[in-house]
């Protein structure tokens, strides 16, 4: 029976590098082009721990504000996120101020943010990141700041690459189907005309329900880089396991739209927050990765826990989330109260992960094999990691079993390099 070891190799700065290495691979340049997010993007922001907090007489440290943008960046990049590719530091909702400016220009709440928006954008850049900021497609914000109508659309965009913002995320409170049909491709438009490269985040299939025929997933990948298509996480088990199941049920729809440049959301990382334990929040790191999604993390990195950080900043599990082929993985079964999902990545390589749904009772044992995992490409067989466990498993052939002992609400995420 293969045994299991320690994983060594995993702490080395540069991913590729220290990957490759580790596995046996060469250096292999990706055939994808220089366009934007050719891969999912990675980064923080601040929605899921600090909401609209805007009080920062009372909570200083924890409102939105430069402050707090300022303290996350420096985080990310003094404490080995950036090197790992957390490049993007974005703004959520309730940045503005209560009004547009004498030009019709949205602008940032002077209290709050009081050096101004291209400050910030500076100091961002100036720690080697990237920024990030939010509007929303209708009369007002969801927590009712100014919007973007569709008269403001190109002041906007302008506003934004003035501003040198290097990603938008656009929402879609207070506006109708119709006036999002219109405004979204606008937007899009707006920002290429611009002449600065700004990713486009869109929340518009979220609020047509995720599914045709209301959303075109054809037409949203060639106007917006990723895109929101079900409902906001909360930081509890329930909400996680709601959206991995929508995702699983409709995946026939939803794998085929994503791929480089163009990718489902199933929104942030909420990993370190208050509502997940350890094994869930695994379990949300697995299933990002093998759905190929965007790894925006949402927590005070300030003080984020040692076990969060370990899982976050594993270069295995950023390698299956960063495969270049940028294919989005399957959810292969539902047996017993486990699921397994498998998705294929470059190299003849694989990620596999074994969901544990129970919330009751001890750990429990799922075994199968290569070949019943649909993994035969390589005859000589694979060599196994535990990812989160940072475990090499040894070498199996195709009909060698694979047993998988995994805790309620847990997961065991493999990865499977070929011996051939």
């Amino acid at each position: 029976m293969p045994g299991r070891r320690a994983f060594v190799g995993l702490t080395l700065p540069l991913l590729p590098v220290s990957l490759g290495v580790l596995l046996g691979l060469a250096p292999r340049a990706s055939p994808l082009d220089n366009g934007l997010l050719r891969t999912p993007p990675m980064g923080w922001e601040p929605w899921g721990r600090f909401k609209c907090n805007t009080d920062c007489g009372k909570d200083p440290e924890n409102c939105i504000s430069e402050h707090l943008i300022r303290a996350m960046a420096d985080r990310l990049a003094a404490d080995g996120w950036k090197k790992l590719g957390y490049e993007y530091v974005t703004l959520d909702d309730c940045w503005a101020a209560g009004k547009r400016d004498a030009h019709g220009r949205l602008q940032a709440d002077p209290q709050r943010f009081p050096s101004g928006m291209k400050a910030l954008a500076d100091y961002v850049h100036s720690k080697g990141l990237k920024f990030g900021i939010y509007s929303d497609l209708g009369n007002a914000t969801c927590a009712g700041y100014p919007g973007t109508t569709l008269e403001t659309v190109e002041t906007d965009a302008n506003t934004f690459a003035e501003w040198e913002v290097d990603m938008l995320k656009l929402d879609g409170c207070f506006s109708d189907s119709s006036f999002k049909a219109i405004g979204y491709p606008k937007m899009s438009r707006a920002l290429n005309q611009t002449g600065r490269p700004i990713a486009l985040s869109c929340s518009w299939p979220a609020y047509e329900g995720g599914l045709p025929p209301k959303v075109n997933y054809t037409l949203l990948g060639q106007i917006c880089n990723f895109w929101r298509n079900y409902a906001d996480i909360e930081d509890t088990w329930d909400s996680l396991f709601h959206i991995i199941e929508w995702y699983g049920d409709h995946q026939d729809i939803l794998q085929p739209a994503s791929g480089p440049g163009r990718w489902n959301d199933p929104d942030m990382l909420i990993i370190s927050d208050l509502g997940l334990s350890h094994e869930q929040s695994k379990v949300q790191a697995a299933l990002w990765a093998v759905l190929a999604a965007p790894f925006f993390i949402s927590c005070n990195l300030r003080n984020i826990s040692e076990e969060a950080k370990d899982t976050l900043q594993n270069p295995l599990l950023i390698y299956i989330n960063q495969d270049p082929r940028g294919v989005q993985g399957r959810l292969l079964a539902r047996k017993q109260n486990f699921e397994v999902w498998k998705r294929p990545l470059a190299n003849g390589q694989y990620a596999v992960a074994i969901l544990n749904n129970r919330t009751d009772g001890p750990p429990r044992s799922f075994a199968t094999t290569p070949g019943l995992l649909g993994i035969s490409g390589c005859r000589a067989g694979y060599r196994l990691y535990d990812v989160l466990g940072k475990l090499s498993m040894g070498a199996y052939a195709l009909n060698d079993t694979i047993i998988a002992k995994v805790m309620p609400t847990g997961v065991l995420l493999l990865f499977l390099n070929p011996l051939c």
